[in-house]
């Protein structure tokens, strides 16, 4: 693998993993908790109900476009405040996530990788390459 290669293949399982993490966590609204339960425990914890909705939405449509590599560097900066939404909300139950209630670690975790996603961009296999400049090679003296 050359150094040139690296950087790229290391953006799409940055980008890949965190697609389907946002799939994962959708599904588990959707099909566990249910859109209904989720509206409830939304409206519970202060939230609007209406909230659950979007963020299912972003989970989705974002998870796969993550997945596909379709305007990752936006869609990452776009996830952003669901997390912080997430941190914010398990801020209270302490640092580790294994606390009663989940502790704020993973979210703010997640919420520092979406941003090194957005500025790492597409990476390898993206159906959407980021439009930038291609990276210039150093010469070996």
């Amino acid at each position: 693998m050359t150094e040139t290669r690296a950087p790229d293949l290391a953006a799409a399982l940055l980008r890949v993993s965190l697609g389907a993490l946002f799939l994962a966590h959708a599904g588990l609204k959707v099909f566990v908790f249910t859109v209904p339960g989720t509206v409830q425990y939304f409206q519970s914890i202060g939230y609007p109900g209406y909230f659950a909705h979007l963020v299912i939405l972003a989970e989705a449509a974002g998870g796969i476009a993550l997945i596909l590599g379709l305007w990752s560097r936006w869609v990452a900066l776009a996830l952003v405040p669901v997390l912080i939404g997430a941190a914010l909300q398990h801020l209270p139950n302490g640092w580790l996530f294994t606390a009663k209630g989940g502790g704020w670690e993973f979210p703010a975790f997640w919420t520092a990788a979406l941003i090194v996603q957005s500025l790492l961009g597409d990476g390898a296999w993206a159906l959407r390459p980021a439009l930038s400049a291609p990276a210039t090679r150093r010469a070996v003296a």
